[in-house]
């Protein structure tokens, strides 16, 4: 492959309407290749990337003009053109051309173009030749709108307009009819002059929102826009700026520069909205250039206060003085917010730089102070700004409240404070504890946890939030599923009114958000979600949820244990199989009735997801205690199915069982001698501790606790009767009691000795009291794997 030298071109295609449209500027080459032959590659002047590459073709016609111009046509509105700098580059290039084709270089076209190809190129190059402005007079303002109007006809007529306009004198004079106008009462001139500022503004360029954007432009800007000819009256945009949109300082600023761009910002986005004042398609894809020069402005001003040495310290300073009144740090917490806001548009590294400075100035506790406060206006402002902390770098948050609880472990911690706000959310659509809730759930995935050989955040910052924060977040689910509550709704009837109330409509709402909470720490804190939930028996309060009347906070109930099932743990299964717990779903299930919904297709897959994985133990729980209550049910085939495995299961245990028997008679037996043992040894060939094993079920061991979680079960001794599993008894009226061993307002997990009686965890009532040691000494002995 051959490359000719490159010469400097500005490239133009013809669009539909017949129009040429500048694409760039950039070198041409002509380029060989054995393959394809020759091609003109033009490349972008400034990065280099290829803006052309059309394969000079035997047939296609090419024409050259006044030395300086190749225009040719690929296919029928197709056109294109290059506009070279010198003689020398366009008669070479065409040299190439013409060698290609076999055409005498000599002559100025090699085929017959297209008739309106040539025609449309002349026509544009004498219509940007003859484009002169008019003078700046009252007379001449019609005329001057319709050259700014005619002028995005053509983009290549947009662009000689707006460099025609950058004379910033012809600007200013033209502005300056404004007064005029309005002094004559020339209501024409008027609408002449907002088609023209109008027209200006959407050439989009830079250069021009230089000069209209101006201190001694700008509020003139502001005046032609307002005489809008689709109005009977005009707007009054420059009262607006000047009396209503009053500056508040919420700390003095010294540096004018910074005032002046803030007042620029506001007043450039305020025309923003004049030319766009609803929500539009256009808004997208016009006026790029005028985000741009907004988006500048803002990480210059957001820039200034970085480096101010005072002001950002100074409304910390005050955000966390008691004596600051309310008006006030309402004003301040608002003013920090639309900070934030702003810095969302900054690149990553810029960002950073940012926030680390803001954590040194002390943000969190000023964060921390505002949040504790009543007002619900600054408490919502603050929760925005802490959650613009949060998607920034969590990892800056969990550092912080892990320090903050070591050094006061008796104060309110900031973790604290935001449930808190969540759950004492007063929306009845509990938007804010929504979104509180998303952000603990951001703040609680271990996906973005720092991990490293010497330090592991996920395992520090977990045991801290389930040891000082879980209580707190379970605190509205335990209360509203407590004896008391119960047996007084029971009682005296539900009364909706009341906040304890399964059927309070806020309530529920708030349940739902907290089980969302729980089910993603279900998924994502195996062992610590795990140890909480046996040691507070979670599971039963949530499932008595499945006797509210609004449906989403049972199927949020349904949902909590389907994600426990999905894990396929055999300590959950054990647990979920010696509470009984799929006893509130099937009643749940059965009293949906033959209704088709959102419940009946939760509960049906929960027992066909038992069935497809084939989890023995819930199979034959299933089966076992519910099966005639369920067997009426033929229009899905999952119950059946889930007996099915059932008596497959039953007939290998048989068949092992007798398999057993029959080594057992024909197994060799080895004697000692008698003056050696006084007891007989018996050694029996084949697998049988391990069917003992298998009749015996599955023992409750968890063998693959972390570290973390094993200091934490060493350290915390529990008592005999503490934290046992109730079966749930049923009372006259026909629904259930659920028991506990504890309140659930005790945190310890004490309880009145005098409740029911329990069954344990897990219970092997065929074995004696030795085996029971061995076991015990066995699960101590369990080595644990370390992540």
């Amino acid at each position: 492959m051959a490359n000719k030298i490159s010469h400097l071109v500005k490239l133009y295609a013809l669009n539909e309407d017949k129009h040429w449209d500048y694409l760039g500027s950039g070198l041409v080459t002509t380029v060989y290749t054995q393959t394809q032959g020759a091609a003109l590659l033009v490349r972008s002047e400034s990065g280099g990337s290829l803006i052309l590459e059309s394969e000079i073709l035997p047939d296609t016609p090419y024409q050259r003009q006044k030395d300086t111009l190749i225009v040719w046509s690929e296919a029928e509105n197709h056109g294109m053109a290059l506009s070279f700098k010198d003689k020398g580059g366009c008669r070479e290039t065409w040299e190439n051309i013409c060698q290609v084709q076999g055409k005498d270089p000599s002559v100025n076209i090699t085929q017959d173009l297209l008739d309106d190809l040539e025609e449309d190129y002349e026509e544009t190059l004498d219509t940007d030749d003859m484009l002169d402005l008019p003078n700046c007079e009252l007379s001449k303002l019609k005329d001057i709108a319709d050259l700014v109007t005619s002028a995005f006809t053509s983009p290549l007529r947009s662009r000689r307009l707006a460099l025609v306009l950058e004379n910033d004198n012809y600007i200013k004079k033209l502005l300056q009819l404004l007064h005029s106008c309005e002094n004559l009462g020339y209501t024409e001139g008027l609408y002449h002059l907002h088609t023209i500022v109008k027209g200006i503004l959407f050439l989009d360029k830079t250069s021009l929102f230089e000069i209209l954007f101006s201190d001694e432009c700008i509020m003139n800007v502001v005046g032609c826009l307002e005489y809008d000819p689709a109005l009977a009256q005009p707007n009054r945009h420059r009262e607006f700026l000047a009396q209503n949109a009053r500056f508040r300082e919420v700390v003095p600023i010294t540096a004018c520069k910074l005032r002046q761009r803030i007042h620029q910002t506001y007043r450039v986005q305020y025309i923003q909205d004049i030319l766009f004042p609803t929500p539009s398609v256009l808004e997208d894809n016009c006026l790029s250039a005028l985000k741009t020069f907004i988006f500048l402005n803002k990480m210059e001003i957001i820039h200034m206060l970085q480096t101010d040495d005072e002001f950002l310290p100074e409304v910390f300073a005050q955000l966390k003085d008691k004596t600051t009144d309310d008006d006030k740090r309402l004003e301040l917490i608002l003013f920090f917010k639309e900070f934030c806001t702003f810095t969302q548009t900054l690149k990553s590294r810029s960002k950073n730089l940012l926030f680390k400075t803001l954590t040194q100035m002390g943000i969190l506790p000023a964060v921390k102070v505002v949040m504790s406060l009543d007002d619900l206006q600054i408490r919502s402002a603050a929760t925005d700004i802490f959650a613009y902390l949060v998607e920034h770098s969590p990892t800056m948050i969990r550092e912080f409240i892990i320090e903050e609880a070591q050094q006061n472990e008796d104060a309110n911690l900031l973790i604290n404070l935001i449930i808190k706000q969540m759950i004492c959310d007063t929306d009845p659509e509990l938007a804010g504890a929504f979104q509180i809730m998303e952000l603990l759930r951001y703040l609680l995935d271990p996906d973005n946890m720092l991990a490293t050989p010497y330090k592991c955040e996920r395992s520090k910052f977990l045991n801290f939030f389930y040891k000082q924060c879980m209580h707190n977040v379970i605190a509205p689910l335990l209360a509203t599923t407590s004896e008391n509550t119960l047996e007084e709704d029971h009682r005296l009837g539900a009364d909706v009114h009341n906040k304890n109330c399964l059927d309070n409509y806020q309530t529920a709402q708030l349940l739902s958000i907290i089980l969302e909470l729980l089910t993603f720490c279900v998924q994502h804190h195996t062992y610590y979600i795990k140890y909480y939930i046996l040691r507070k028996d979670l599971l039963r309060n949530v499932l008595i949820l499945m006797n509210s009347r609004h449906t989403f906070l049972v199927l949020c109930a349904l949902r909590f244990m389907r994600r426990i099932i999905g894990l396929k743990d055999e300590v959950y299964n054990r647990y979920i199989i010696e509470g009984n717990f799929f006893e509130p779903v099937i009643n749940a299930f059965l009293d949906n009735g033959t209704r088709y919904n959102m419940l009946n297709s939760a509960v049906i897959e929960m027992f066909e997801y038992i069935r497809t994985e084939n989890i023995k133990s819930l199979v034959a729980h299933v089966v076992e205690n519910f099966y005639e209550t369920l067997e009426w049910i033929e229009y899905i085939h999952t119950f059946k199915g889930l007996r099915i495995k059932y008596e497959k299961e039953k007939a290998r245990k048989s068949q092992v069982r007798k398999s057993l028997t029959s080594t057992q008679k024909n197994s060799k037996i080895c004697f000692r001698s008698a003056g050696d043992l006084e007891d007989k040894e018996v050694c029996v060939k084949g697998d049988t501790e391990n069917i003992e094993e298998e009749e015996a079920g599955t023992k409750l061991m968890e063998n693959d606790y972390q570290d973390d979680y094993d200091k934490c079960m060493e350290t915390e001794k529990i008592k005999e009767n503490e934290d046992k599993v109730y079966v749930p008894k049923r009372t006259s009226s026909g629904s259930y009691k659920f028991t506990y061993s504890h309140s659930a307002d005790d945190p310890n997990g004490t309880g009145d000795p005098s409740h029911s009686q329990v069954m344990r965890l897990v219970d092997y009532p065929d074995d004696d009291e030795e085996e029971d040691k061995e076991d015990e000494t066995a699960f101590r002995k369990r080595p644990h794997l370390n992540l």
